[in-house]
């Protein structure tokens, strides 16, 4: 029996870190939360210091018994979670577990944390373990709570108000209100039409100077506002000019540029949407897969520190290895002569752990790339990158503008760059969201002041200013960040919540708000103002943090959020119709009945219909055209519902078709419509049911428990009927990826090898 226990929450964590640690430890996995509140009204009592009510998680069951196997008998539990609030959580419901089995009075309790998984950051955390820093869990716990009351009393508003299956959240809902407002701003845009006037000289190719001065005054964007101004203006210049332009002013200054600060969780997201392609959520699941690292023939390798933080410091002894590195492989001049330092920008920052950066600067790309898969070399040449370039010197850039004058009419001016030292720019230059601040290097020609130049041409080009525009991840996440909106390891999981709710679509990679968003967001922009207000969300977001910091008590800041949050919801609900929220009177009275006609929400999207409605059943489409009456349902041959003998139909929802009761609403009986294969393989889980190939949402296959929701078992890639020679755990996966083809993979213990040619 091992005399030391390591719980930590990633089983192929447990793996690395057991070969470190050797013999007299024995390390398991929690696979992350055990607990959560009870997913019904009243699990967290206002009326009783907002108890909270917890439930051990269903996936979670086969782990925590091995835990309770493995502690009994053992001299020491250590809990490695993750270096944040909810792995501090994560190991403090362990403890409340373990102690309602009175299974840790004779055992010695510590937290360890470490923030990159190597052999000397493991033993260093195992040598300075420390107790549970209940402010953090109250931190947390304080967090869940208010989400859990905000969604259980909000959201029942919108459900009576618009209709069942929406959502309101403490963060998602701002978030959604930023997409809403910007696409409100779009709608009320009205486009200005300015002017440009340009030279081309006969120089060199593409040297283009632009008017900046026309009869003694300085043009701004509005200067010139119609055709008739800009060929009036044109004629002038080029009568005056005479085919020649004269160099009247050069001005050339060096420019420094500074390289950008280590990544954070909010700017590696930003920077890997911009130059990847990258969701939050992806970009945060590769970066998880690079930070508990991969197996390679000499030895397990964790490739960057821990990817949740806000800090953009690097460790003493990171910085002497890259500087070191640089040195060796650039020279010592491109190396600044003390090692830069960053501060964040971020509100809400927490700086307890180190920027996010290669465990060792050594692990060059192109040496690690043969063990990774290619979203894995992409984020991580990222990561390598950003953290060298933020360590070489400032790159030097010479700017120059050159003024040509046009007699006494107009002076034209050209602007250009060149890159004197490249500095860091030689390995890493941050993206931009802004096109327009993605400028190209210009390089203009070598002139004299007083020479005259052939011109090519004088041309003037209409212009129309743009909306502001839409949100990509990128700049949402950077505003979310501005704001102190959450936090940054929540971000990917605000934008996928307002996805899969469907309040916003992605089109051409910018969030647009669906018909149900925008209704949403007025909502509760209109009667719960103060709850999506942007400064709320962030003032909480300071009083969290200070929870953490043990300045405040969690229990009086719930008690001040709830008693005026819970008024103003039942105020709502007895004083706000349905009508109020989804109808949107127009000036116009229904062809057929002569009553008011209004803009209404309906499944698929605004509509137009009949307030006399289900009397009059006039619609139509808001661009006028009248709702075609929908085909009747295909009816299922030689079957009755099971439940009430009426006919079964096909019908279709937002997850695709399937088989209902013609009967309905009266009778609810719903089935797929294809009845999902079987496998015969008894769920590792539940070990009742059997595993069944059933069709995800977005059309592609995956393998989960025939006794849901009771047991929420899933797997994506297909089982076979063959144990783990590893870990014996009781089928393997067939997987396919275009690196690798198809393998043969352990769901457990993550074991592969390829697949027989057989299956190929």
């Amino acid at each position: 029996m091992a005399k030391t226990v390591v719980i930590v929450e990633s089983p192929a964590k447990a793996k690395t870190i057991s070969g470190y640690l050797g013999k007299g430890y024995t390390v398991l996995s929690s696979k992350g939360h055990i607990r959560d509140l009870e997913p019904k009204k009243g699990a967290v009592d206002p009326d009783n210091n907002f108890h909270m009510k917890y439930k051990a998680i269903a996936d979670s069951a086969n782990y925590v018994k091995k835990i309770n196997q493995a502690v009994t008998g053992a001299e020491k539990l250590m809990l490695a979670t993750d270096p944040d609030r909810e792995g501090e959580a994560i190991a403090w419901h362990l403890c409340e577990l373990l102690n309602e089995k009175n299974k840790l009075k004779d055992i010695e309790v510590s937290r360890v944390v470490f923030h990159q998984i190597t052999k000397k950051a493991i033993k260093e955390a195992i040598e300075s373990p420390r107790e549970i820093n209940q402010d953090l869990v109250d931190a947390q716990q304080a967090r869940r709570a208010l989400d859990y009351l905000i969604g259980f009393y909000a959201s029942p508003l919108l459900w009576k108000k618009i209709r069942r299956g929406l959502s309101a959240g403490r963060v998602q809902s701002p978030a959604l209100r930023l997409i809403v407002t910007r696409e409100k701003e779009i709608e009320a845009f009205t486009a200005q039409e300015y002017w440009t006037i340009s030279a081309a000289i006969n120089e060199t190719p593409n040297f283009i100077a632009k008017l900046t001065q026309y009869n003694g005054e300085k043009l701004k964007q509005f200067s010139i506002t119609s055709e008739e101004q800009a060929t009036k203006a044109l004629n002038e210049l080029e009568s005056t000019a005479n085919k020649t332009l004269e160099v009247i002013d050069i001005e050339t200054k060096p420019r420094k540029r500074n390289p950008a600060a280590p990544f954070t969780t909010s700017t590696l997201q930003q920077e890997a949407a911009r130059k990847l392609g990258f969701s939050s959520a992806k970009t945060m699941m590769v970066a998880q897969q690079l930070y508990e690292g991969l197996e390679t023939p000499s030895g397990h390798l964790a490739l960057i520190t821990y990817m949740r933080t806000d800090s953009v410091s690097l460790a003493p002894e990171a910085i002497t290895e890259i500087r070191d590195f640089i040195s060796s492989n650039f020279g010592a001049d491109q190396m600044p002569a003390a090692p830069h330092t960053y501060k964040t920008k971020a509100k809400n920052a927490q700086e307890a752990h180190e920027a996010i950066r290669p465990t060792s600067i050594n692990n060059i790309p192109k040496d690690v790339i043969k063990f990774l898969s290619q979203d894995q070399q992409k984020l991580y040449g990222l990561i390598w990158k950003r953290t060298l370039a933020c360590q070489m010197i400032n790159a030097t850039i010479m700017a120059t503008k050159i003024d040509l004058g046009c007699g006494s009419v107009g002076i034209f001016r050209a602007n250009g760059s060149t890159i004197a030292k490249p500095g860091f720019l030689a390995v890493y230059e941050e993206g931009n969201d802004d096109k327009k601040d993605n400028k190209k290097e210009v390089k203009l020609p070598n002139l004299k002041v007083g020479q005259i130049v052939d011109l090519e041409k004088i041309a003037s080009e209409q212009h129309f200013t743009e909306p502001p525009p839409r949100y990509s991840e990128a700049s949402l996440v950077k505003t979310l960040e501005e704001y102190g909106i959450g936090r940054p390891s929540t971000y990917a999981s605000i934008i996928q919540t307002l996805k899969n709710r469907e309040y916003v679509i992605l089109e051409q990679k910018r969030f647009q708000p669906t018909d149900t968003g925008t209704i949403v967001c007025d909502f509760l922009s209109k009667y719960l103002t103060q709850y999506v207000d942007y400064g709320f969300t962030a003032g909480l977001e300071d009083e969290l943090d200070a929870v953490s910091r043990g300045e405040i008590k969690w229990v009086p800041l719930l008690d001040k959020f709830w008693s005026p949050f819970k008024q103003k919801v039942d105020q709502i609900d007895s004083d706000v119709s349905r009508k109020d929220v989804t109808h949107e009177e127009i000036d116009e009275k229904c062809p057929e009945c002569e009553n008011q006609l209004s803009i209404r929400l309906g499944k698929r999207g605004k509509f137009i219909g009949c307030d006399n409605y289900p009397d009059c059943k006039y619609t139509r489409n808001i661009d006028g055209e009248s709702n075609e009456p929908e085909e009747p349902p295909e009816v299922v041959k030689d079957r009755k519902c099971p439940k009430c003998e009426h006919e079964l139909v096909i019908k279709a929802g937002r997850y695709g078709k399937f088989i209902g009761c013609s009967n309905y609403p009266n009778c609810k009986h719903m089935e797929p419509l294809e009845k999902p294969e079987d496998t015969n393989i008894t769920c590792p889980k539940c070990e009742k049911g059997t595993l069944l190939k059933r069709k995800s949402r977005r059309g592609s296959f995956f393998y989960s428990c025939d006794k849901y929701p009771k047991c929420r078992y899933a797997v994506w890639n297909e089982p076979i009927a063959t144990a783990c020679a590893k870990c014996s755990w009781p089928f393997i996966t067939l997987k396919e990826t275009k690196r690798f083809g198809k393998e043969l993979v352990c769901p457990e213990c993550g074991d592969k090898k390829p697949a027989p040619e057989a299956d190929k």
